[in-house]
């Protein structure tokens, strides 16, 4: 496994991380022994950044992980989290909210510190409470020593840019803006490197576009990147490929990106995401499907509240 700095907080990070929400049967009902035993083969092979949140199985996941993590030294891992997203529509990013979140979730997670706390989903609340509120508690938990670090979390590239325009950020977690239908995410870098800013980039199969498997209902993707994904993933299926492989090591590669995070709660998947970050990319097949792609490039869909995305940058 490959580490990368993670901005100017001195910690390295591997190149690919494991992202919690499937402890929470996100995405399907999951077997919380074979949970347990993902997060372990994921430490053991090298992954030693953990993302999770409140939301994810509406507290399922954080309560998983601390089973899972609690006999593991406390030093073998970097643990993050969120705060201010507990539901479908449910976001609450005043400072008492954010203060009472992290204890809840240190009490799930059976620790007395994360290293990283960020607010969820930013874009769905108030850009003025967020600055008002939400950044001074994370301020103060920095201070109090129960978080080492502190960022903001959310779809919108331009989120970040507002949020960085006014305060400073440890990190920010990015998701579906850095994968092969999607690369915007590096306009973001230059800011980050300016303002010493870590970056997470997470879910390089775009919430499930870049797989072998069905997109759920759910997904916010218009039908066009929809139909163009699943060419992508019928083209690499019928060469003896596996999408998913082309996409997280297209991920990983780039050295501008600390870490990618992947969501799994099988310990099958996540051996096969480590090894595939050892074994080099295969070019031509990459050029091919980044063709098929090339009509999508880019496109994302909406998210959030429209107040928050017409803030005007002071």
């Amino acid at each position: 496994m490959k580490y990368r700095k993670l901005g100017q907080t001195g910690v390295d990070v591997s190149i690919l991380s494991l992202g919690a929400s499937s402890l929470g049967s996100v995405f399907r009902d999951i077997d919380e022994n074979e949970g347990i035993k993902t997060v372990h083969t994921a430490i053991d092979h090298g992954i030693n950044l953990i993302d999770v949140s409140p939301y994810y199985g509406l507290t399922k996941a954080e309560t998983v992980l601390g089973k899972a993590i609690r006999e593991i030294p406390r030093d073998k891992f970097i643990l993050s989290t969120k705060a201010g997203r507990y539901g479908e529509t449910k976001f609450n990013f005043s400072k008492q909210r954010i203060i009472d979140s992290i204890d809840e979730s240190l009490a799930r997670l059976k620790t007395d510190y994360v290293d990283i706390l960020l607010l969820h989903d930013i874009e769905f609340g108030s850009f003025d409470q967020i600055m008002a509120e939400g950044i001074p508690a994370l301020q103060q938990l920095k201070k109090q020593g129960k978080i080492r670090f502190f960022g903001v979390s959310g779809l919108p590239l331009t989120i970040f840019e507002q949020v960085l325009s006014q305060t400073e950020l440890d990190v920010i977690l990015s998701y579906c803006h850095y994968s092969l239908n999607d690369t915007s995410l590096l306009s973001l870098v230059p800011l980050l490197e300016e303002k010493k800013t870590g970056l997470i980039n997470a879910s390089p199969l775009s919430m499930g576009l870049l797989s072998s498997r069905p997109v759920a209902d759910w997904h916010p993707a218009s039908e066009e990147i929809r139909m163009i994904c699943n060419q992508a993933g019928e083209f690499c299926k019928e060469n003896g490929t596996d999408l998913s492989k082309l996409a997280i090591q297209f991920s990983v590669q780039n050295e501008t990106i600390p870490t990618t995070l992947v969501s799994t709660a099988s310990v099958e998947n996540i051996r096969k995401n480590i090894q595939w970050t050892d074994e080099p990319i295969d070019e031509e097949m990459l050029s091919i499907v980044l063709e098929i792609l090339k009509p999508i490039h880019n496109k994302t869909w909406p998210s959030g509240n429209p107040e928050f995305a017409k803030k005007v940058i002071k």
